[in-house]
């Protein structure tokens, strides 16, 4: 599989319990922190869903 590196861009103060849950499960914790995680479906419906917060790079 391929990995794909993950980065918070925007803050998850006033989004929905949902979005923040979605954001903490992909490992991040704080605006500008970046994850490397491998491009499974399960974790790309998840940045799908909360592709407005996030920035996505192929690695």
């Amino acid at each position: 599989m391929a990995k794909i590196k993950i980065t918070q861009i925007k803050s998850v103060i006033d989004r929905s319990e949902r979005q923040k849950r979605t954001i903490q499960a992909l490992g991040l914790k704080k605006v500008n922190q970046s994850v490397e995680v491998e491009a499974t479906p399960a974790i790309i419906g998840m940045v799908k869903a909360v592709n407005h917060l996030v920035a996505i790079e192929k690695i």
